[in-house]
C-alpha cells in the first residue's frame, strides 16, 4: 500500500524528486614554503631558486675593506625601504637595525679602525666620519695654529694694545676665516690679553709697568725657592741636558726677534722648573710669564743688546744649577725677574 503511494506520487504530473547532495571535494594537500635556493622541497618537487639570493649571498661573503660598509646588504634594505628604490645608495651614516654596531669612537686609534677615502656610511652615528689627515694634523687645529700666531703678534707688538680689531679682518691677515680667528679671540680674552668689544671686535687690554712689576714679584715668590731646591737635587748631567733651551734663546736674542726670544724664554724657564715634577706649578708659573710678556700701553725702547744680555743668563743661570752654589743661583733668578719689571 505504501509503496503504492510512493509510485502515485512519483508520477504526479508537476512534481520532481529532491535532488541527492553534491559529494564534497577532497581537501587539497598544502603547499610547503618556498625554498629560496631551489631545493626540493618537503613534497616533492623543487621551488625556483629567488633571483636576489645570489646578489644577497655575494654581498654578504664580500670582504670588508676600506669603503666597503660594514653590511651592504642591510643598507641597501635600508634605501629601498626609505622609498629610493633598488640600488639607491643608502643614507650617509644612518645603517640598517640589523647592522653591525659601530666601534666606539675611543677606539678607533688602533691601525686599521679608521682608513682614509672609507666610504661613507661605514662608520655608526657616534662615530664621525674622518676627513682622511693624521691625527696629529687634526690635533693642532686650525683654531690652536691662529691662536698661537695671535699670541706671537701680541708678544712681537703687532697687535697695539688699546686698538680693537675685529675677527674677519685678522682672518684676512692670517688666511683663514673669521671662525677660528674669533674662537682664539675668545681664548685670549679668558687670558686677560683682550677684552671683547661688542658688535666690534676684541681690544688688547692697555697694561701698566705696575702691572708687569707685580707680575714679576709673584714669579720669583714662586721659581726662587723652587730653583734653590732643585739645586740641591738635580744633577750636573740633567742640567746640561737643557743647555741646546739656553742657546735657543740667545740665538732668537742674536736675531733681535722678540716674539721668537718670548717664546724661547718660555720654553726653558718651563723645563727648569718641570724637574720639580710638580705640573700645577709649571702651568701657574708659565700662565704669569705668558702674562709678563704682553706689551705694555707705552713699552721702552728695546735693544737688542737687552735681549742678548737678558739670554745669557740663562747659561749662567745653569752652570750655577750644576755646580750647586745657592747664592749665585737665588742673584740670578732675582736679577732675572728684577729685569723684567722694567
Amino acid at each position: 500500500m505504501e509503496q503504492g503511494t510512493a509510485r502515485e506520487a512519483a508520477e504526479r504530473p508537476g512534481r520532481r524528486p529532491p535532488p541527492a547532495p553534491a559529494p564534497r571535494p577532497a581537501p587539497r594537500p598544502r603547499a610547503a614554503p618556498p625554498a629560496p635556493d631551489g631545493r626540493e622541497r618537503p613534497g616533492g618537487g623543487t621551488t625556483p631558486a629567488d633571483p636576489r639570493a645570489p646578489a644577497a649571498q655575494a654581498a654578504s661573503a664580500a670582504p670588508k675593506g676600506p669603503g666597503t660598509p660594514r653590511d651592504a646588504g642591510a643598507f641597501a634594505g635600508a634605501g629601498s625601504r626609505a622609498g629610493a628604490g633598488p640600488g639607491a645608495p643608502p643614507r650617509e651614516g644612518r645603517p640598517d637595525a640589523s647592522s653591525e654596531p659601530a666601534a666606539p669612537y675611543a677606539s678607533a686609534g688602533r691601525a686599521g679602525d679608521r682608513l682614509p677615502g672609507r666610504a661613507p656610511g661605514a662608520y655608526g652615528h657616534d662615530e664621525p666620519v674622518p676627513l682622511g689627515t693624521p691625527r696629529s694634523v687634526r690635533r693642532h687645529s686650525v683654531r690652536g695654529q691662529v691662536l698661537d700666531a695671535l699670541r706671537a703678534a701680541l708678544v712681537g707688538g703687532d697687535l697695539a694694545p688699546g686698538q680693537v680689531y675685529s675677527a674677519p679682518a685678522l682672518g684676512l691677515r692670517l688666511g683663514v676665516s673669521a671662525t677660528p680667528v674669533r674662537e682664539a679671540m675668545q681664548q685670549l680674552a679668558v687670558e686677560g690679553a683682550v677684552e671683547v668689544v661688542p658688535n666690534r671686535g676684541f681690544r688688547v687690554v692697555e697694561r701698566t709697568p705696575r702691572e708687569l712689576a707685580e707680575l714679576a714679584e709673584v714669579r720669583a715668590l714662586i721659581e726662587v725657592p723652587v730653583m734653590l731646591r732643585l739645586a740641591r737635587t738635580v744633577t750636573a748631567g740633567r742640567w746640561a741636558g737643557l743647555r741646546p733651551l739656553a742657546e735657543a734663546t740667545a740665538a732668537a736674542a742674536a736675531r733681535g726677534d722678540l716674539a721668537e726670544y718670548g717664546e724661547a724664554d718660555r720654553a726653558f724657564h718651563r723645563a727648569v722648573l718641570g724637574l720639580a715634577g710638580n705640573e700645577q706649578l709649571v702651568a701657574v708659573a708659565d700662565g704669569l710669564h705668558r702674562r709678563s710678556q704682553w706689551p705694555l700701553v707705552s713699552p721702552p725702547a728695546l735693544r737688542r743688546a737687552d735681549l742678548v744680555a737678558d739670554a745669557a743668563e740663562h747659561g749662567a743661570l745653569l752652570d750655577a744649577l750644576a755646580a750647586g752654589d745657592l747664592t749665585v743661583v737665588e742673584s740670578l733668578v732675582r736679577e732675572h725677574f728684577t729685569g723684567a719689571r722694567t
